[in-house]
């Protein structure tokens, strides 16, 4: 994964004024746009488009400082307009481009990205493999933005906006794996971007064919693989450890990828105050 990322790379700097076929740059490394994207994202801490957007303007700059139309600069980097571009261009350099030209002010530089792969083993990687068949999640859904580190309090907010009863109801409906109370992540930005709003789910896993009550949201998750992390620790600190270390230590020494799919987390066990809880994390993925 190291090298693809890295080729991708190098392809961003041949594409800077034109736009790049990343479904097929990632065919033609062997791996998937959604899988590229989410280990860019994860390994870089930051999203592949932004990324892009970073390296065109600072290309974009040393033109910005010549004496070649505004509206030429903006087009030739595939922007509209030199307003559209100015915008961009301000969000990276903190100035618009009339005012670097004028003014000869700063501007800030994003270097190449180079991926180097560091084993250090600090994080023990409890993980199994299972196939598992056609499936639904029920519960409880709403929308609510991404948070990739800390307490989320949204939702937070959400499941104590449901009544005990409903947790109990919940379980008793729950008939296959992955069991207990559930939380499901889907409809994530494809470049995982923090605040981005994704769909969540209060719920629990059953059979495919069961019954759905009127008042329960449904996903049908068909037939895969998953890949299964065990943590236990500090909650929701252990757990979102593991998230990251998956990106940064199991899939570029495994061979599997991630695939489209929910992200599911099972509870297992937790202190009172949910200070600590034992947890298994669930990702949809696909031999390499």
């Amino acid at each position: 994964m190291i090298a693809e990322l890295n080729r991708l790379v190098a392809l961003v700097e041949d594409h800077l004024t034109d736009d790049l076929d990343l479904p097929g740059v990632a065919a033609g490394l062997g791996t998937t746009e959604y899988h590229l994207r989410r280990m860019f994202s994860s390994l870089a801490g930051m999203p592949l488009s932004e990324y892009v957007r970073r390296r065109r303007m600072t290309v974009a700059a040393a033109d910005v400082l010549g004496d070649g139309d505004l509206l030429g600069i903006a087009v030739r980097y595939g922007y509209g307009s030199t307003e559209a571009f100015g915008r961009a261009f301000r969000a990276v350099h903190g100035a618009s481009p009339g005012e670097i030209r004028r003014d000869r002010g700063s501007l800030r530089t994003q270097p190449q990205i180079r991926f180097r792969l560091t084993v250090e083993g600090n994080t023990t990687m409890d993980a199994r493999i299972t196939d598992r068949p056609d499936f639904q999640l029920i519960g409880h859904a709403t929308r609510l933005p991404l948070i990739h580190e800390g307490v989320n309090p949204h939702i937070q907010t959400f499941i104590a906006s449901l009544p005990a009863e409903e947790h109990a109801r919940l379980k008793a409906i729950s008939d296959t794996e992955p069991g207990g109370l559930l939380q499901v992540s889907t409809d994530v930005d494809p470049d995982y971007i923090e605040g981005s709003e994704l769909t969540y789910l209060h719920a629990v896993a059953v059979t495919d064919g069961t019954p759905v009550p009127d008042d329960l949201d449904a996903i049908k998750v068909p037939a895969g693989r998953w890949a299964v992390f065990r943590t236990e620790g500090e909650y929701p600190a252990a757990l979102q450890s593991a998230w990251a270390a998956t990106a940064t230590e199991w899939f570029p020494s495994n061979p599997w990828r991630l695939r489209p799919g929910p992200s599911i987390v099972s509870i297992l066990d937790r202190a009172e105050d949910f200070s600590a809880a034992t947890c298994e994390l669930w990702l949809p993925v696909e031999r390499v």
